[in-house]
């Protein structure tokens, strides 16, 4: 294994968890923030989709774990990560904050000109999930718990039995990246589950964990916890004025092209439901 492109972006846990794997086994690797076209024909802006070497584009994140040599994760494990998905429907409590944060998220290609073709196209991206959050919230399709800290107390237990400094031995593995990613997922925008993580008194082994993958993870370029958990960090990778000016050009256009954009948004979230 030499390179591995990988197309997301660091907005998403499932994204966040393959690029911790991938900075974790030291392999050379390119994240890009439009969808290959063989991928966005199949499946419209579903992520991650990684390709190893010259094979074939692949998609979900604990497949792309295991391809990379980590270990599988169990159902029940995937479970209680999803799980700790809710809270991020507070992501667009503030949508000029929400907007923001994407802007800075960049792109990564070497070519200045494929670049800024690319934050002209990935408004589509931050588009689509404002108007699903937004869809979850009108319909009341997310259950938002009472309190946050209660999707958490799971993986407490699971440092205490396993008396070890993560999840499931000495050296993170596919569960730490899938738990972090999320964790790193909901520090791009501060949320409920931030705050329960900092006070939640039940969760003293879960932030000690938080801190040794930060610790071990400090080099890290899509490090967003490091504001809020010790060691402090700040984020080390961010797109350049140019380049955000360049995505806020693209986000007009795709306001302006609503008859366009939203029946595509549409059209794929409905078709990637039914399969």
């Amino acid at each position: 294994m030499e390179h591995v492109d990988i197309y997301g972006t660091d907005h998403s846990p499932w994204v966040q968890a393959v690029l911790l794997g991938l900075y974790e086994a030291k392999i050379d690797h390119r994240l890009r923030s439009v969808p290959p076209l063989q991928t966005f024909l199949k499946a419209g802006i579903m992520m991650p989709a990684a390709k190893i070497d010259d094979g074939a584009w692949h998609l979900e994140s604990t497949d792309i774990l295991v391809s990379l040599g980590f270990d599988a994760v169990p159902k029940e494990h995937q479970r209680l990560v999803m799980s700790s998905w809710r809270g991020l429907i507070h992501r667009v409590d503030s949508s000029a904050l929400f907007w923001s944060n994407f802007s800075l998220a960049g792109d990564r290609h070497p070519s200045y000109l494929r670049r800024q073709i690319s934050n002209l196209l990935r408004p589509f991206m931050p588009l689509t999930f404002f108007l699903l959050i937004h869809f979850l919230r009108l319909t009341g399709r997310s259950s938002i718990p009472k309190n946050f800290g209660d999707q958490f107390v799971p993986f407490e237990d699971m440092l205490k039995s396993s008396g070890t400094p993560y999840l499931c031995g000495d050296k993170p593995n596919s569960l730490d990246f899938l738990l972090f990613g999320m964790i790193q997922s909901h520090c791009t925008t501060y949320v409920p589950p931030v705050h329960a993580l900092q006070t939640d008194k039940r969760l003293p082994l879960l932030r000690a964990w938080l801190a040794t993958m930060q610790e071990r993870f400090k080099g890290y370029g899509h490090l967003y916890s490091g504001v809020y958990f010790p060691p402090h960090t700040l984020r080390q990778e961010i797109a350049t004025g140019s380049e955000r000016l360049v995505f806020w050009i693209g986000a007009t256009l795709m306001v302006v092209a609503f008859p366009i954009t939203v029946p595509l948004i549409i059209f794929f979230s409905v078709r990637n439901r039914i399969r």
